[in-house]
């Protein structure tokens, strides 16, 4: 057993048991964190509930509230390597992914710091009819209030971004917070916990439970004085928290899951993209609910494509966090692989041909060889299903018309990526393709000022940019007569 993670005392008794917690290299112990029971969640909600009741961090001066935001950011990018150790450790990430890791959800927290203080509503002077039958002038005004107690449920990929994503709109608009990370990757919540703290934020405004989703999260998203919930996972359980939810009518954000195409017109820059659709579904292995794991090439050029992708699986070097030089790391679980590799024995049931990669990795940990399939069918579950592992299905296409709607064929509508030489082309894909996001020559970019929001079944509202705060803020009008 490794060295076993040290959590706060102050977190540690937040729970009537414990959850072990395994670094997916390893498959060694490396913490326990609590087990969140439903007395647990109900504290935790009480204390963020006070601290808005209260007003300790909405009502503060704007300055001092940006100024917390801003020390946070200040301490993170001090400590980015030990974050990204942890991170690391956590979901199996090579040291090198997860410092980048932390660096962009810094560019978040940033991002967000600065617009505390600028968001505002509207005003007018108005004559109209009053309800005493003469006219009354008023002067009218909107304003953007924080939505009150939010409820923050992350999944096991990228935890500390998509927490980031999430907690840094949720103070900026002055909300409080309960944060419940996926119980497989805590550690990096919790130490958010901490450093916020350390910034300044007042106890109770930011609280980090853990637990397992279908009791800790259950619980938080059912819970009466939650006022809104953002949630990032599988489409399955988003439909869960759209049931519980209902107790309360919470407002929702929900980031679900994805089944993204890749398009390759014969006009491609194949030396860029080539690499650029390889690592569109091998990010983080797989494991990113925008990989384009569905690979349209057109006829011309699918040989091509189809070796190029296999040479370059083959030479990414997979390993542990630890590992040095290693780029793909293990599935994040034991039960994650055996998903993953299920779903690639059906296929090649049904007809399905491996072109490489395919199985498990003969080592300890939780490891699947990069792998790349030809020869299947619309019908297939590698076609149909988000596998959420290094698997990317080569499927060839003739012209425009057909891979629309090959590509839209899909009950997801998260992202998509073209590539082409023709800017009209990318331009019309652009307006067709039901995605909330579309790339043209390029894979999984993403900037904190450009929002995501899923189309179809991939989820309601959106996040980054100004669709972030708003998620945040309810609007008041306010109405004056003189």
């Amino acid at each position: 057993m490794s060295e076993v993670t040290e959590i706060d005392p102050a977190v540690a008794s937040r729970g009537s048991g414990t959850i072990p917690v395994y670094d997916p290299s390893t498959e060694e112990l490396i913490g326990e964190v609590p087990d969140s029971d439903q007395a647990a969640v109900d504290a935790a909600v009480a204390r963020a509930r006070e601290t808005f009741e209260f007003g300790v961090w909405r009502r503060l001066p704007a300055k001092q509230r940006a100024d917390v935001l801003f020390r946070a950011a200040q301490i993170i990018r001090d400590r980015t390597d030990e974050l990204a150790v942890l991170e690391g450790r956590d979901n199996g990430l090579n040291v090198a992914a997860a410092r980048h890791i932390i660096t962009v959800a810094l560019d978040v927290l940033m991002y967000y710091a600065g617009w505390v203080g600028k968001v505002h509503g509207q005003s007018s002077d108005v004559v109209s009819d009053g309800v005493l039958g003469h006219y009354e002038r008023y002067h009218n005004f909107t304003q953007l209030e924080p939505v009150g107690v939010v409820g923050l449920i992350i999944p096991w990929n990228g935890p500390f971004f998509v927490a980031m994503l999430k907690v840094a709109p949720a103070l900026a608009a002055g909300c409080s917070a309960v944060l419940k990370p996926a119980e497989e990757t805590p550690h990096t919540a919790l130490k958010l916990e901490e450093i916020f703290r350390e910034a300044g934020l007042p106890d109770g405004v930011l609280n980090v439970i853990t637990g397992y989703g279908e009791t800790t999260g259950a619980a938080l998203t059912a819970h009466p004085d939650v006022d809104k919930v953002s949630f990032t996972g599988s489409t399955e359980v988003g439909r869960l928290i759209v049931q519980a939810a209902a107790g309360n009518l919470k407002r929702l954000t929900l980031e679900l899951g994805g089944k993204s195409p890749a398009i390759v017109f014969d006009d491609a820059n194949l030396k860029k993209a080539i690499p650029g659709v390889g690592m569109g579904f091998l990010a983080g292995s797989g494991q990113n609910c925008s990989c384009t794991s569905r690979i349209y090439v057109q006829r011309g050029i699918y040989d091509q494509v189809v070796e190029g992708l296999v040479r370059f699986a083959k030479k990414l070097p997979m390993g542990g966090s630890a590992e040095p030089g290693s780029l793909l790391g293990p599935l994040v679980s034991e039960k994650q692989r055996q998903r993953v590799l299920g779903i690639l024995n059906d296929g090649v049931a049904a007809g399905a041909e491996v072109a490489t990669g395919g199985k498990a990795m003969d080592r300890r940990g939780y490891f699947v060889e990069a792998t790349v399939v030809t020869n299947t069918t619309p019908d297939m579950r590698l076609i149909r299903e988000e596998i959420f592992g290094p698997v990317g299905c080569v499927i060839p296409f003739g012209d425009e018309d057909e891979v629309l709607v090959a590509a839209n064929d899909t009950r997801y509508g998260l992202a998509a990526s073209l590539w082409t030489e023709k800017l009209g082309r990318a331009h019309w894909f652009a307006d067709e393709l039901r995605a909330g996001q579309v790339w043209v020559n390029c894979s999984i970019a993403a900037d904190p000022a450009m929002p995501i929001s899923g189309h179809k079944e991939s989820g309601w509202g959106g996040e980054r940019g100004w669709k972030g705060i708003e998620a945040y803020l309810t609007t008041k009008a306010v109405y004056i007569s003189h």
